[in-house]
């Protein structure tokens, strides 16, 4: 049994004429100390499955599932104070949008020292201490000068580190990754991802990294999902899935790359898909 179980997980949203599926009876799995990549374009329910499992989806949503465990534990039929307690300590996750994930109105380093002390019961003093060497971990510049700034003082590369910082500031089992590197440039993504998976390793965390990057996927995965409007289209490690990938949708994604253009134009998923005959 892995770290984490999700069996046919559905999540639904309201809508003024009804219902909107998002995620259609997804499996995933990941065990202690893997890194996960979850894959597929933009709708494809990657964000929601995760949001649904941390517990930070809206009251509009609708969420069902035969399974879904931690280490052992029935996520839904934890309390708020219990899930509180799991969410944030041992599951922690890094958003899309550093800038605004981060408070404008408290300094970067008052929001990590507000972590440490409600998660792990630190004093003041302690989570000042235990924030500079958090900073100085994930690399930020004059870490003394910028536990002092604000989150628009800071580049989006710096914030990101700051997010950074902030989830793994409790050593948490399961780091969960949501697109982490969308709003930077490519040296800063670079940089970023080789933190992640650096910080991966020093602490021995499961990694779930959503992406839509399939050479993001090759240069960091251990293991592959692969999801197409809400379902699960494919799984495997990531030389096969490479090599030999199963499913057209997958192949869609493997020929838009870069690498396999030929001609002037970039294929598109779409291309590929009416191709193979498939919607």
């Amino acid at each position: 049994m892995g770290l984490l179980n999700i069996r046919n997980l559905t999540v639904k949203f309201a809508t003024a004429t009804g219902s909107f599926t998002a995620v259609d009876g997804i499996d995933v799995t990941v065990d202690k100390g893997e890194v996960l990549a979850i894959v597929g374009e933009s709708g494809s329910g990657k964000s929601v499955s995760m949001l649904a499992v941390m517990g930070l989806l809206p009251d509009t949503a609708t969420i069902t599932a035969d399974e879904m465990t931690y280490d052992g534990r029935d996520i839904s039929k934890l309390s708020k104070a219990e899930r509180r307690q799991l969410i944030g300590r041992e599951i922690t996750m890094i958003f899309q949008e550093p800038i605004a994930s981060l408070n404008p109105s408290f300094t970067t380093g008052y929001q990590i020292e507000e972590v440490l002390r409600l998660n792990l019961g630190m004093s003041r003093a302690e989570a000042r201490a235990r924030a500079l060497e958090l900073f100085k971990a994930v690399g930020i510049p004059e870490p003394e000068e910028k536990l002092n700034s604000y989150p628009h003082q800071m580049s989006g590369g710096q914030c990101q580190r700051v997010m950074i910082a902030i989830a793994i500031a409790s050593q948490p089992k399961l780091l969960i990754a949501d697109e982490p590197t969308t709003a930077l440039d490519v040296t800063i993504q670079k940089q970023i991802l080789d933190l992640l998976m650096k910080l991966q390793e020093d602490y021995g965390m499961a990694l779930i990294l959503i992406t839509h990057d399939m050479g993001v996927v090759a240069e960091t995965a251990d293991r592959v999902v692969v999801q197409y409007k809400g379902k699960k289209m494919e799984e495997a490690d990531v030389l096969s899935l490479f090599e030999n990938p199963q499913n057209p949708y997958t192949r869609a994604l493997l020929s838009a790359l870069p690498e396999n253009a030929t001609g002037d134009r970039l294929p598109t998923v779409s291309d590929f898909m009416a191709l193979e005959g498939t919607k």
